[in-house]
């Protein structure tokens, strides 16, 4: 299949192969080059054409946010270093061109009232037919983990039901994002929505087949989509669907299911910080807790301590940006 319709076509094509090669994968460049063989076919250039004018003309013309556009122009570089490795070209004409400054990532947090609407909201619009109730239940203790343990989602919806431990009320999550194990305490509220699960798992199947710990009335497993769907549900159904605001250089989240576990990083070390304590020395046991590889990770929940700060960080922003 062919990508590109530039001059530069066959280029394009063999660099993709050459980073396929290198065992790289190439969805975002390939995204990327496009782009730029559509400008290269619009502004009918040719080799003589590419000076840092023309690359900063380029980049102006993306309808991307700065981050994007970074990456973009990073795509491309390293394209133009793939071309001077082939003797086509002496010099990378964006070598010089700087990086645009990124705009400020503020996420979307919920105040522990809020988290507890949603998973109200979640219980109140899980349907009642054998066909979905086991499914629904399932997706709600998933959104549970993420809530009140900060698990993410993939670690829930693969999750095995020998990996849960009534008992000690402890829940082993193997192998997830820096491929390290995790064994952590959960609250009661958690166990008890677990064993609820099983129990309805013993009334709807006649025979146990799928190990899984979630999974849906025909034994397969729930996907990302599912929950993501259940989540866009709920969100409108409990009145916080917000969409993503871009203001200045700041960028406030929508909620999204990560927002789940962002909060609970960030609603416990608010709770920490109420208790007296210093939040900073608490680092170190929260990112075990999450599963981040080293600490520093989990030092950006510190950016926004609670979700009002979050509120009045935006309404500060918005009457700025109406000032201007």
């Amino acid at each position: 299949m062919k990508h590109f319709k530039s001059f530069l076509a066959e280029q394009m094509e063999n660099f993709i192969e050459y980073r396929l090669q290198l065992g790289y994968s190439v969805g975002n460049m390939v995204h990327y080059l496009k782009i730029f063989d559509r400008y290269v076919v619009e502004k009918k250039s040719t080799w003589a054409s590419f000076n840092p004018l023309f690359f900063l003309e380029f980049r102006t013309s993306l309808h991307y946010e700065n981050r994007s556009k970074n990456m973009g122009f990073r795509m491309v570089k390293m394209f133009f270093n793939f071309l001077i490795r082939k003797d086509l070209i002496q010099e990378n004409p964006l070598l010089e061109i700087a990086q645009l400054p990124k705009n400020q990532i503020v996420p979307f947090i919920f105040s522990p009232e809020e988290t507890d609407l949603l998973l109200n909201g979640v219980i109140k619009l899980i349907r009642r037919t054998e066909q979905s109730y086991l499914g629904d239940f399932s997706a709600y203790i998933s959104f549970l983990l993420m809530a009140r343990c900060g698990l993410r989602i993939s670690e829930t919806l693969n999750l095995l039901k020998t990996n849960y431990m009534p008992e000690e009320r402890t829940i082993y999550i193997k192998e997830t994002k820096f491929k390290k194990d995790r064994l952590i305490p959960i609250p009661k509220a958690v166990v008890t929505g677990i064993n609820n699960l099983l129990n309805v798992r013993q009334l709807f199947l006649d025979k146990e087949a799928n190990p899984l710990l979630l999974i849906k009335g025909n034994q397969t497993k729930l996907s990302k989509n599912y929950i993501y769907l259940k989540f866009k549900k709920v969100i409108k159904y409990i009145n916080l669907d917000q969409p993503r605001k871009v203001i200045g250089t700041t960028n406030f989240c929508g909620p999204s299911n990560h927002s789940l576990r962002h909060s609970f990083a960030v609603n416990t070390l608010k709770r920490i910080k109420l208790q007296g304590k210093s939040p900073q020395n608490a680092l170190p046991v929260l990112a075990t807790y999450m599963g981040h590889s080293e600490y520093r990770y989990t030092t950006k929940y510190l950016k926004v301590l609670d979700a009002e700060h979050r509120r009045q960080m935006f309404d500060f922003s918005m009457s700025m940006n109406e000032g201007l």
